[in-house]
This record gives C-alpha cells, sequence and structure tokens, in this order.
C-alpha cells in the first residue's frame, strides 16, 4: 500500500497560487488531496476556485475561520461593530455576488473536525483546534502543551495531528512525542523574520504513506506570478483590491490595520454596501 495526499490550506481567494499549486501535485503524482480550510477571501477569485475544488475532489474538507465568514457575511449575518467587521463582511457579500449556486450553503456544512485512517496511521485535522476554529493558541511558537490541545478528540487515538490557520508550513511534535503538521499558505504565506517573508511561493505539504507509516513529508512551496494575480484583481470588482495587489508585494495582511480599514471604508461607503445587501437579502 501507498498514498501521496496533497494536504493544503489558506487559499483566500488567490487563484495564480492554487493554478501553480494543483499543477505541482499533478506532477508530484498525489492521490487525493485535503483542504484544510480558508478557500475565499480576501482575493478576487471564487467561481475558479471553486470549479478547481470541486476537481480535485478533496477526500479530507475542514472548514476554517474566514470560510465562516464567508458564509455569515454572504447571509447578511454581519455586524459593523469594527473597521474588520466591515471588511470581512464586504468582501463576504463580494463572494456571494460571485458565487455558484449552493456554493455557500456547502461551505457552511463542512466539518471542523475529521479523522482519517490512511494505512497504520490516524490522522486528526482541523483548521485550527478540533473545536475551535481561530485564535493564536497553536501559533507555531507557542508550547508543546497546546498542540497537546490537538489530540483531545473522542474516538480512536490520533498519531498525527494536522492543522493550518497560522500560515506557517510546520513539522513539530506534541508532549508525548506525536506529530503535528502544517502545510503553511498556498495564497498568503507569513513570517515574521524577513528573510522567510521573503518567500511568498504557494506553500503546500505532500505525504506519503505506506505500510510501515509516514514515507515521506515534502514541505513544497511553489512560484507563481503575482504580477498575474494582480491583473486578476485589476479586472475584478473586488472590494479592498488596492489593498489586495499591495498585499501581493509586501506579502503582509492588513485584517486588523483599524486605521488603513476605515480609510477604505470611509472611502468607498463599505458599511453602507453591506447594509443595503443584507437588508434586501433578510427583507
Amino acid at each position: 500500500m501507498k498514498k501521496r495526499i496533497a494536504v493544503f490550506s489558506d487559499t483566500h481567494g488567490n487563484l495564480t497560487a492554487l493554478q501553480a499549486m494543483y499543477r505541482d501535485s499533478i506532477a508530484q503524482h498525489v492521490d487525493e488531496y485535503w483542504f484544510i480550510g480558508d478557500l475565499l477571501m480576501p482575493g478576487p477569485s471564487v467561481k475558479p476556485i471553486w470549479e478547481i475544488l470541486q476537481e480535485m475532489k478533496p477526500t479530507v474538507i475542514v472548514r476554517g475561520n474566514w470560510d465562516d465568514l464567508v458564509v455569515r457575511g454572504a447571509r447578511g449575518m454581519m455586524d459593523m461593530e469594527r473597521p474588520s467587521h466591515i471588511y470581512f463582511a464586504r468582501l463576504a457579500q463580494y463572494v456571494a455576488e460571485h458565487a455558484p449556486d449552493g456554493m455557500v450553503d456547502e461551505i457552511a456544512s463542512w466539518p471542523m473536525h475529521v479523522t482519517k485512517r490512511v494505512g497504520p496511521l490516524n490522522f486528526g485535522i482541523s483548521h485550527n483546534l478540533p473545536w475551535l476554529n481561530m485564535g493564536q493558541v497553536l501559533f507555531p511558537t507557542q508550547a508543546s502543551e497546546n498542540f497537546d490541545k490537538l489530540f483531545n478528540v473522542a474516538g480512536e487515538p490520533v498519531d498525527i495531528a494536522i492543522y493550518a490557520h497560522v500560515h506557517h508550513d510546520l513539522l513539530r511534535y506534541g508532549s508525548d512525542e506525536r506529530m503535528v503538521l502544517n502545510p503553511g499558505a498556498v495564497g498568503e504565506p507569513f513570517n515574521h523574520w524577513q528573510p522567510l517573508q521573503r518567500d511568498l511561493r504557494a506553500h503546500y505539504l505532500i505525504l506519503e504513506v505506506d505500510d510501515i507509516g509516514l514515507a515521506e513529508t515534502s514541505f513544497r512551496h511553489i512560484g507563481y506570478s503575482r504580477d498575474q494575480e494582480k491583473q486578476i484583481a485589476d479586472k475584478s470588482d473586488l472590494p479592498y483590491r488596492d489593498l489586495y495587489k499591495k498585499m501581493m508585494v509586501t506579502g503582509r495582511a492588513y485584517t486588523h490595520d483599524d486605521e488603513l480599514l476605515t480609510e477604505y471604508n470611509n472611502q468607498y461607503n463599505y458599511a453602507d454596501e453591506y447594509r443595503k445587501y443584507a437588508k434586501k437579502l433578510n427583507g
């Protein structure tokens, strides 16, 4: 028995990065795909990314925190209390306006945690914690005790935990030496150490499992044209388009930059646009 699995997450609407990752995975002869959450936003592509996901036919999908934001925002359920809430809401409105039929409802049905046996190994898979897909408790520099929580699931014991969310590829161990893996981010890799932050390629993970166990762990960094991704944004009606294009240059996210988001929100009346959308949707 031998199975090659492409594990990927945090596409965040970046079509060019996902296309590059998908092409590479085909060249690497993977047998199946596991998607670990955060498919859309803040990038401009919705339907093309959804179509690639359908083509991949992932055997594992879990729901990320941005997937939840897509669902809540698309259903008109976001509040306007903070600049970042307006940002999420207006982007989710954009997703809803470009989504294929049934997409939002399908995303809402994705589970938070999946246990998957492959050969002799049992994998526990979640976007962050098995019961919480947000927060910084599993940031790579946290203590091992935090990562032990990934193994706290009912049923057969997990041998290897896989999570995403923090946009860092990672291999480390819990307190009892069970393995923890993170594939990194396809669309938005992060690192506070600048020489590492310069690597803005599409990050994902290939696992090869055989009858003995984990035969290969390959962290893949695949180059793509960020200028091409900016051109896709230019041809779209994406809210915060200039901010997304800036992110393509700097590799930094501006999700919680209240001052900058307030400037955009005020300039383009994004809060009022979303309120009108939600009112029309909910009567």
